[in-house]
């Protein structure tokens, strides 16, 4: 690994300890009474409130004064979304829990740094390979401090992750009659901190998200633009953190390969 900047340092050490103390230990290992369900297929366990707690702590002692959003705490409590807008942590602690419960990969951790509506900051990790996906505005994408360039697949046709699970009828007919025709449809991973990577390091070539959460999205979003790639809402404007329940997002391995596939969505 190369060398990371102090903050990079910090945070990577702080996303070790929370996968070695919560997450490795129990996954695959978690019992019934240790899973709950929020919603429908949206469960959470107490490796989410756990490594939450602790990165709320851990954070609010590296940067005294600035806003916590973790996605459970904004579960139990919607006032919580009130700080998006302001200078906030946005903490998505175990991202992938559904495959987590199953005993299956991936899962990892997102943080985000956001000021003003948008991220500045933003790291990525997956614990079962330490592999930290990091990026700050204006100053590039990396892994594991090596700098990326966010590359296709090279594949015709392009490579497609898209989930039906969230789709309606006439949303999976769209994309029968607009996308199959002209992709290679794949399923995406259930897991935001590994389908931002995938997006640039070759393995996908474009995604489209129904839901966009700011701890699913907000880090992926600035890492993809940082590494080259894009991402944005389908009708072309930045991501924002604190535009609750606005819905579509679309990132891709290139700038040509979105307004390809965003030609192809309907009016």
């Amino acid at each position: 690994m190369s060398e990371l900047s102090p903050l990079d340092a910090e945070i990577r050490d702080l996303l070790r300890f929370a996968a070695e103390r919560s997450m490795l230990p129990r996954f695959r290992a978690l019992a019934e009474h240790e899973i709950e369900m929020k919603g429908e297929d949206d469960p959470v366990t107490v490796v989410d409130r756990e490594v939450e707690a602790f990165l709320t702590d851990a954070l609010t002692k590296l940067a005294p004064g600035v806003a916590i959003v973790g996605e459970e705490a904004a579960a139990a409590d919607a006032s919580v979304l009130d700080r998006l807008s302001e200078a906030c942590w946005i903490i998505d602690p175990l991202d992938g829990t559904a495959n987590f419960t199953q005993g299956r990969e991936p899962f990892g951790t997102i943080i985000a740094l956001a000021d003003g509506g948008k991220a500045v900051a933003g790291w990525l990790y997956d614990p079962t390979t330490d592999r930290l996906c990091h990026a700050k505005v204006g100053e590039g994408a990396f892994v594991n401090g090596e700098r990326i360039t966010a590359r296709t697949t090279g594949q015709t046709p392009p490579v497609n992750a898209i989930s039906r699970l969230f789709l309606t009828p006439e949303q999976n007919v769209m994309v029968d009659e607009n996308l199959a025709p002209h992709y290679t449809l794949v399923d995406i991973p259930r897991c935001a901190a590994e389908q931002y990577p995938r997006l640039a390091l070759g393995e996908n070539d474009v995604s489209v998200f129904k839901r966009t959460l700011p701890w699913d999205h907000a880090a992926g979003v600035l890492w993809l633009n940082e590494a080259g790639g894009k991402a944005a809402r389908i009708d072309g404007s930045d991501y924002r953190v604190d535009e609750h329940g606005r819905t579509g997002l679309v990132g891709a391995s290139s700038e040509a390969i979105w307004d390809e596939f965003v030609a192809r969505l309907p009016e």
